[in-house]
């Protein structure tokens, strides 16, 4: 067999070994996302060098990422946003970066997830670890890896069987995963219930929705809320003075070169907002934040057109009540001018 044969046939197989895996993904209801790694948190981070005073720029956890709908925030204020949330995760590694390492003055949303907000600054605790892997990326990144993730981005937007993520989620399917979920004899798998995905992300400047099928499989979400209740059950005591001390020192930083910082509270609800009324109680922990960073802060529960927003799998909003709550949340923000729509000024 000549080399040209060999190549020809090599090839062909690969193409039907290729398509035959999508097909069979996609049989299976996975269709392509954008995998929200550490490369694709790092593009929008370069952007915060460069925004100018009237800019807005989110931090958090899921509940931010969730919550915040980039196209809704854009029609409304005039100005689309810069996200960097991020899964599982305290905001206070992420603060501190831009604080520490750019001139930025504008506008930052730090979006409050009690139990992950105050759970930590031990470098090496999963809501610390993770963000701060995310900068360490950012500023340690190599040409190589950022046209590695340049390449890559066409695939996952096409490729159904390119779903995977940083995020150890059972239902994600690269090699990995799949590997890992093989069952050796009769041995039952201990500790957290498994953990599915139930977001997708839309845009590559990391607009993050729920999926229709935690919103309408009650079943489904369950599945979640298992895993939250597992998490409230098993999680440490929150450490309020270390986290409080670390956050308001940056505080202090941003305000002091013009910096302007709001707090938000995105919804919650059932059991895991019972498990916050109790761990970590408003008056102690959000009033108290609010009151020693003398900063502007917007609360879901003060709110009567929040109300009756509820959550599929009781921490995140579905993709419509999200729209809402953008919505809603920067009418809020321009009415009380804690943000300029640089359209009307």
């Amino acid at each position: 067999m000549n080399l040209k044969k060999a190549f020809c046939i090599a090839f062909i197989t690969a193409v039907v070994g290729v398509v035959g895996w999508e097909l069979y993904w996609r049989s299976q209801g996975y269709i392509p996302t954008i995998d929200d790694n550490k490369a694709l948190w790092a593009i929008q981070r370069d952007r915060v060098d460069t925004l100018d005073r009237d800019a807005v720029v989110f931090l958090g956890s899921s509940r931010t990422l969730y919550g915040i709908q980039l196209d809704t925030w854009e029609k409304e204020t005039g100005k689309r946003p810069v996200q960097l949330a991020n899964v599982g995760s305290s905001p206070l590694p992420v603060f501190h970066d831009i604080v520490a390492n750019t001139n930025y003055s504008g506008t930052v949303v730090v979006g409050v997830a009690p139990g992950l907000f105050f759970s930590t600054t031990y470098p090496k605790a999963q809501p610390w670890a993770w963000p701060q892997a995310r900068v360490d990326h950012h500023k340690n990144r190599t040409y190589v890896q950022r046209l590695n993730h340049q390449l890559s981005l066409p695939l996952q937007q096409h490729l159904a069987l390119m779903s995977a993520g940083e995020e150890a989620l059972d239902d994600n399917i690269d090699l990995k995963t799949l590997l890992k979920q093989i069952k050796v004899g009769n041995r039952i798998p201990e500790g957290m219930p498994p953990f599915y995905k139930f977001g997708r992300m839309t845009t590559l400047d990391r607009n993050l929705q729920m999926t229709d099928r935690t919103v309408t499989d009650t079943a489904f979400a369950h599945t979640i809320t298992k895993v939250w209740e597992f998490i409230g059950k098993t999680s440490p005591a929150p450490d309020k003075a270390a986290t409080m001390a670390f956050f308001l020192k940056d505080v202090k930083a941003f305000k002091a070169r013009g910096g302007h910082l709001i707090l938000m509270r995105c919804p919650s609800t059932g059991g895991v907002r019972a498990g916050e009324n109790f761990m970590l109680p408003r008056q102690d922990y959000w009033d108290d934040l609010v009151e020693q960073s003398d900063v502007m802060a917007y609360h879901f529960e003060d709110y009567p057109q929040f109300k009756d927003l509820k959550c599929p799998e009781w921490s995140h909003l579905s993709a419509k009540d999200a729209h809402f709550f953008t919505a809603e949340l920067a009418k809020l923000m321009l009415a009380d001018k804690a943000i300029i729509n640089p359209q009307t000024n």
